[in-house]
């Protein structure tokens, strides 16, 4: 038996994927950003509830970066004195706890989605 060489044919389209792969990526970013905001909102200080309502989570597609923020008036003042008293489970440096907690979550949210991308 003699056997016959099979050939076939690709077609690479490196723009399409590379737009897929950032949209993804923007997508893992977006969900990495609201997981991290919805840890924070968990534990920032509340009293009437304005700072919690505040967070809002965002993607800079172009630059492929995220942020969560909060915005009140005394947003970062809240996040940075040690010394305020807070209700039970409420606490200073609000953001940056749950960021540095949720690292690994983040980057499992992201891979997910490149993953699917590149299916």
């Amino acid at each position: 038996m003699s056997r016959v060489p099979q050939g076939f044919r690709l077609r690479f389209n490196g723009r399409a994927v590379e737009g897929e792969i950032r949209a993804a990526a923007a997508r893992g970013l977006l969900l990495g950003a609201e997981y991290v905001l919805g840890e924070a909102q968990a534990v920032v200080p509340i009293d009437e509830a304005a700072l919690s309502r505040s967070g809002t989570a965002s993607v800079d597609v172009g630059a492929l970066s995220a942020a969560v923020s909060f915005d009140t008036p005394y947003a970062v003042r809240q996040h940075e004195e040690l010394t305020y008293r807070h209700a039970p489970g409420r606490t200073a440096k609000y953001l940056e706890r749950p960021l540095n907690a949720a690292r690994s979550e983040v980057a499992a949210l992201i891979a997910a989605q490149l993953r699917r991308a590149l299916r």
